[in-house]
């Protein structure tokens, strides 16, 4: 029997987030997240190989004197967290929008304005490949330090078949280059470019952007910005089901600014998951939950845009759904790293429970990206991205604010913080 690679033990609380890797935590199963006293946990060759009490490890045969062990008392240990909505390739950014918010105006008023999105692709579209990337690795490096180990990436600050299939295969080479795990996320339907009617845009992704996409295997999920004013839910049921028939799991944004019937579309098509979902109607909460449509909720977002308008966890975890949380990591709405100080939203705007919030930053969020099999959770099997935070318990993550509670990173068995 070989020995252990690395060895974490005597943590104060181990969180394991065990039991949900075949499917996620739905509505009540949110509230159990396998708490182990005095926990430890051993990887070798990258893959968790035992978890348990620190005494019975030590008795366990993974023990031995080329283990390195890392001493978690007085910590809490849990899985890496999963970011599974972020808009984190693009360059430049948008601080000067700050002032027009604080003078009232929306996010579509500004849109109108040539700013928010297409602003971003202005600035994305005439910086070079590599200034690009470096400016995204900051990002990354600043995830990757704030406890995140997986990351869902979309384009959408390209707008045009060239620029669109850059971005992509920049994430693609950043996957590489970095620890963090991407996602890669096709959202060629992220606003209407100046030139295009949506109907004549919509026609373009369908018919230029998507098979491109899909023959070169870019990415792997397809998503569009279902609202008024942007993409209808016409033209986005239209984007979601060509992107079905070429191979590419579906995503959504819904019902972020308006209730329109994006959480209704995403139910129908039974999307993997549906995001934002801030204004989302009792029958398009239903809709979701009857389908198995995980919500991935951005309060980062919510509380930038300073609206005091929340997305309804408690109705959505009391119809069975399954929640993820996200940063929705971007120039313009949500211009943050921390899924630390997402987990401190969402518990006090979301009103989600420490035990909710860390499922769905975790495993529910693993699910959400399609990758539960390999990370998510403490258990025997997974990749070993770990966490170990500079908190006694659960509950101290999400009510000490404002700071970074991460002590140490490990990714894939090794340590990178």
């Amino acid at each position: 029997m070989p020995t252990a690679d690395l060895f974490i033990h005597s943590a104060n609380y181990l969180a394991t987030v065990g039991g949900h890797s075949a499917k996620p935590a739905c509505g009540q199963e949110m509230a159990g997240v396998g708490l182990i006293e005095a926990g430890a946990v051993a990887i070798y060759e990258g893959k968790i190989v035992a978890v348990g009490s620190t005494t019975e490890l030590e008795h366990s045969g993974w023990i031995g004197p080329s283990t390195e062990q890392i001493d978690a008392q007085g910590k809490l240990v849990t899985p890496g967290f999963v970011d599974p909505h972020t808009h984190a390739l693009y360059a430049g950014s948008r601080e000067h929008e700050l002032s027009l918010k604080i003078k009232g105006a929306s996010y579509l008023e500004i849109l109108k304005l040539g700013g928010g999105i297409l602003s971003t692709v202005r600035q994305t579209i005439q910086a070079t490949d590599e200034e690009i990337k470096a400016q995204t690795l900051k990002r990354l490096k600043s995830m990757l330090g704030s406890g995140t180990t997986t990351a869902e990436v979309k384009s959408g600050y390209g707008l045009s078949l060239q620029e669109e299939l850059r971005a992509l295969k920049l994430i693609n080479e950043l996957n590489d280059q970095q620890p963090v795990d991407l996602i890669p996320t096709f959202m060629g339907a992220h606003a209407v470019p100046p030139d295009y009617s949506e109907e004549t845009y919509t026609e373009w992704v369908i018919q230029e952007m998507l098979p491109r996409v899909a023959k070169e295997n870019l990415a792997e999920y397809c998503d569009v910005f279902c609202e008024p004013g942007v993409f209808s839910l016409k033209s986005s049921e239209r984007i979601l089901q060509a992107a079905q028939n070429y191979g590419l799991k579906l995503k959504i944004h819904a019902d972020e600014l308006e209730s329109a019937g994006g959480a209704e579309l995403a139910g129908r098509l039974r999307v993997v998951s549906a995001e934002h979902l801030l204004k989302a109607s009792d029958e398009g909460i239903s809709a979701l939950a009857a389908n198995g449509v995980i919500g991935v909720l951005l309060p980062a977002t919510s509380f930038n845009l300073a609206k005091n308008s929340y997305a309804r966890a408690r109705d959505m975890i009391e119809k069975g759904m399954a929640l993820a949380l996200a940063t929705d990591c971007n120039p313009g709405s949500s211009p943050t790293e921390s899924m630390p100080l997402v987990l401190t939203l969402a518990c006090l705007y979301l009103h989600m429970s420490p035990e909710e919030a860390l499922i769905a930053a975790t495993i529910n969020a693993a699910h959400a990206v399609g990758k539960a099999d390999r990370v998510g959770s403490i258990e025997v099997g997974k990749q070993g991205d770990v966490l170990i935070l500079d908190v006694p318990n659960l509950d101290y993550l999400p009510y000490h604010f404002g700071v970074n509670p991460v002590e140490t990173v490990i990714k894939s068995g090794k340590l990178v913080k």
